[in-house]
C-alpha cells in the first residue's frame, strides 16, 4: 500500500470524484464513487512509480502528514 497524500474532491461538471496526488507530478485519477476514485488512484500511483523506475527517475518518498485525533 502506498502512503502518498491524496486530495479527493467532487467535480460537478465531471459528475465524478477526482483524486490528485501532489507528491507525484501529474498523478491524478477519477471515479464515479469515492471508493472507485481511491482504488483508481492507488493503481495510478503504482503505475507512476513503475514508469519512473523504468525511466531511471527518482521516486519521491511519501512525506506523510501528522494527524490529530
Amino acid at each position: 500500500m502506498n502512503k502518498y497524500e491524496m486530495i479527493i474532491y467532487w467535480s460537478e461538471p465531471d459528475q465524478a470524484y477526482l483524486v490528485e496526488v501532489p507528491e507525484l507530478a501529474g498523478c491524478m485519477a477519477d471515479g464515479k464513487s469515492y471508493q472507485e476514485a481511491v482504488k483508481n488512484a492507488e493503481e495510478v500511483i503504482q503505475e507512476w512509480i513503475d514508469t519512473a523506475v523504468e525511466l531511471g527517475r527518482a521516486v519521491p518518498e511519501p512525506k506523510g502528514r501528522l494527524l490529530y485525533a
